[in-house]
């Protein structure tokens, strides 16, 4: 896929370069739960978080698109230069359902991962990562 050249401004988006990504990516998805309670409904910090471990991942976030459902539930989708990141939160069930895709190499989940279990403090992680091409290979594990 051929990544082109892109001019924005604000506190969301970067500039690229033109490029182009190798026909690979890698999906890492994960459950959260038993998530600190305060941290869960916290909308404003888990946003301000969510994007910065997407940052932390290396990715480039280009636009962010958002809903909150009454009183405190959270969905959020980020466009990445690389693909996307998504988070939808069940404050109800203290739990939360978060992904990173990514085309290419460069980007790293073990950062996006690490921040976000430091901001919600889950007791149970359920994770996997699939690595996509031409075929999908998984590595699941459960914590």
């Amino acid at each position: 896929m051929k990544k082109k050249s892109v001019q924005k401004t604000g506190a969301h988006h970067n500039s690229l370069v033109e490029g182009e990504y190798s026909f690979k990516g890698k999906h890492f998805i994960a459950s959260y739960l038993d998530c600190d309670e305060i941290a869960i409904r916290n909308i404003e910090v888990l946003k301000k978080q969510f994007q910065e471990a997407v940052k932390a991942s290396y990715a480039t976030i280009l636009e962010v698109a958002e809903f909150v459902f009454a009183p405190d539930g959270l969905t959020m989708v980020l466009l990445l230069s690389e693909s996307h990141a998504s988070i939808h939160t069940y404050p109800e069930r203290r739990a939360c359902f978060v992904d990173l895709f990514t085309c290419g190499e460069k980007c790293q989940s073990s950062a996006f991962d690490t921040i976000l279990r430091n901001c919600l403090k889950p007791a149970k992680v359920s994770w996997c990562e699939l690595l996509r091409s031409d075929r999908i290979e998984a590595v699941p594990f459960v914590q």
